[in-house]
């Protein structure tokens, strides 16, 4: 992949994101601001913004999300690392737990 397919990528990704977040913003913002890991500042600002703006936006060269799962323990239970299946459910109800927590002493 060269420089402009990565640069295109990553625009085509922030419209996505941006076009998701706005719709989950609208349809159930306590679900939104806990499933994308933001703010109620930032939902507001993201439910005003007009098509015009997200391309704008969108247009960068800098990714607008991010992994939320920046730490080893919530990747080793999303990915049962060292597990066997069959604590499969288990461990993502734990992950889940576990980013529901963050997102809350964010908040």
């Amino acid at each position: 992949m060269n420089a402009d397919q990565i640069l295109s990528e990553i625009r085509e990704a922030n419209l996505s994101y941006l076009m998701l977040a706005q719709s989950l913003i609208r349809t159930d913002r306590e679900q939104a601001l806990y499933r994308l890991g933001i703010s109620e500042e930032s939902a507001s600002m993201i439910s005003l913004l007009s098509p015009a703006q997200m391309m704008k936006i969108a247009s960068g060269n800098t990714l607008l999300c991010r992994f939320r799962m920046d730490d080893d323990l919530v990747w080793g239970l999303l990915t049962n690392h060292g597990k066997s299946a069959s604590n499969d459910t288990t461990s993502r109800l734990h992950a889940s737990i576990l980013m529901a927590g963050r997102h809350q002493e964010a908040a």
